[in-house]
């Protein structure tokens, strides 16, 4: 467990953990990637099933490091985060990856399934595709929320099975689902509460007239609550009892302690629904191959910072180059 790496200090009022993390998202960035060579790619993850990718690649991508960026619920590649993170990645000489997830940036029609916080085989099946078609050698994996959790468990499951895996980079992931559901559903989330079902519920009827009659929409308006939701469908699509087997078995949380690679965990402890207990125990404790960096502030995925010795707004962003660039 460490603090190490620059200190965080944002404005006074971005101290409250709400505007800190409603604030950045409409932090204009456009024209990050603007002249940026840009690929799509579809990677097969399982049968009948692909992922969308936009590809930057340097000159020479098999003599460069890789970076495989994955977004949040309800984010795409085309997130603000994604293209910050990427561009930044880019222009220090990565190639860089940013991936949508199942369902997500609007690749409905290539997945008969919904995505969940426990998919971490796709992520694990794009890094072997990388390093054995690609022969690509040194791979990370960057991941935002939710895709902090799945890069992380997709690291843990690897292990040390796949040595072009270089090393894992997690902002403000939901390592331990019951916990962050649990805090999500506090009346005082009800903002970002509401935005996931409202969002959520939109993509499902989405999927159905894609897929009629595969997914029983009679109980979607009644359903009120991110758990009823991944209960009813989320838990079911995925192949999971219930919703509470779906939250106990997709979590980082279990596979921590089996991480080889130099990993590097940054959240807040002022995240309204990704409680900073879950990061103060074992695992992560014992691992001495995860850091944690930590502020008192910094909300949920926010890090929105006064620009300061030569940096820009975008502290995690700087934090996660430190860590990329420490390791060329």
């Amino acid at each position: 467990m460490s603090s190490n790496g620059r200190e965080f200090t944002p404005a006074v009022l971005l101290r409250n953990p709400h505007l800190m993390t409603i604030v950045p998202g409409f932090w204009p960035r456009g024209g990050l990637l603007a002249g940026v060579p840009t690929e799509s790619r579809l990677f097969t993850t399982e049968p009948h099933t692909q992922l969308l990718g936009f590809c930057h690649w340097q000159p020479t991508r098999t003599a460069c490091q890789t970076v495989i960026i994955v977004h949040g619920l309800e984010g795409s590649s085309e997130s603000h985060y994604m293209h910050g993170i990427a561009a930044k990645a880019y222009r220090a000489g990565f190639n860089v990856i940013r991936m949508n997830q199942r369902t997500c940036g609007g690749t409905e029609h290539l997945t008969p399934t919904l995505y969940n916080t426990g998919l971490s085989q796709d992520y694990r099946a794009i890094v072997k595709e990388l390093a054995h078609v690609d022969r690509l050698t040194r791979i990370w994996l960057v991941g935002y929320s939710m895709g902090g959790n799945l890069i992380l468990k997709a690291a843990g499951e690897v292990g040390s099975s796949e040595a072009s895996l270089e090393g894992a980079i997690a902002v403000s992931p939901n390592i331990d689902p019951p916990k962050c559901v649990e805090a999500l559903e506090q009346p005082r989330n009800w903002i970002y509460h509401r935005h996931f079902l409202v969002e959520l519920k939109a993509r499902l009827r989405r999927k159905a007239a894609l897929i009629p009659g595969k997914w029983d929409l009679k109980n979607l308006d009644s359903t009120v609550t991110m758990s009823q939701f991944d209960h009813r469908y989320t838990a079911p699509d995925g192949g999971y009892a219930s919703g509470a087997d779906y939250y106990n078995r997709a979590g980082a949380c279990l596979v921590l302690d089996s991480i080889t690679v130099p990993t590097l965990i940054i959240t807040a402890q002022d995240d309204p629904f990704i409680p900073y207990s879950m990061f103060t125990v074992p695992p992560i404790r014992c691992n001495s191959r995860i850091q944690v960096i930590a502020p008192r502030y910094g909300g949920h995925c926010g890090f929105l910072q006064w620009p300061r010795n030569g940096e820009d707004h975008f502290w995690a962003e700087n934090r996660i180059m430190d860590f990329l660039q420490g390791r060329m």
